[in-house]
């Protein structure tokens, strides 16, 4: 076998799989119409994928879409999922939040850590977003982090592992978080007490204490 005819089958082994055959997977894996699931696992393939398409076109009424664990540098192909509700795109190479905007009415999670998001670019239009999960990524900016607040209704919001909280406290860090996102419920998994839930709190335990 000649050098370059080695190469040539290195390359081919190793052709990234398309949004089409990922899909034609899941759909031999779970004897299921890929436009009828509620919920469609790509996740994990190998070869990776690398590029979002308009093959996810096909997923009408998907409520949950996974596309974790590959290679995909960027958010496309998704505009006609009117029904999704979670997206996850942890453990790839996103490098911004760009391409969500024609979701972004009714995606209420996106799940996005360990990717290389440095800049909030793409993220005033999810107004309808409750769930953000964006840890180990690159953000090292406030100017950038304060974007966060284009967000109304976030709840649930992991972002450790950024380099912009690397060298703070965590009182510190979570008194900068609420500031900018003051609906907050849970933040880096720890639920958030605000200093009128601490105050009834310590009122409660006084009556206990003056009960007993």
């Amino acid at each position: 076998m000649t050098s370059a005819t080695g190469r040539i089958i290195e390359r081919e082994a190793y052709k990234p799989t398309t949004c089409k055959e990922a899909i034609e997977r899941w759909k031999e894996k779970n004897n299921k119409a890929p436009k009828d699931a509620k919920e469609v696992l790509l996740c994990f393939q190998w070869p990776p994928i690398v590029k979002m398409d308009n093959s996810l076109s096909v997923l009408e009424k998907v409520e949950k879409l996974s596309l974790s664990t590959n290679q995909i540098d960027r958010i496309t192909g998704i505009n006609s999922l009117k029904n999704l509700k979670i997206l996850s795109l942890g453990r790839n190479n996103i490098k911004t939040f760009s391409g969500l905007e024609a979701i972004g009415e009714h995606l209420q999670e996106l799940w996005i850590s360990y990717n290389q998001i440095e800049k909030i670019r793409g993220i005033s239009g999810l107004k309808a977003l409750r769930v953000l999960y964006m840890a180990h990524n690159l953000v090292k900016d406030w100017v950038e982090f304060n974007k966060l607040a284009d967000l109304p209704k976030l709840e649930e919001f992991l972002f450790r592992g950024n380099p912009l909280i690397e060298n703070l406290e965590e009182e510190v860090w979570r008194e900068k978080c609420i500031k900018v996102l003051p609906n907050l419920k849970i933040l880096d998994a720890v639920p958030v007490v605000t200093k009128i839930e601490e105050e009834e709190d310590e009122e409660e335990l006084m009556k206990k204490f003056m009960q007993e």
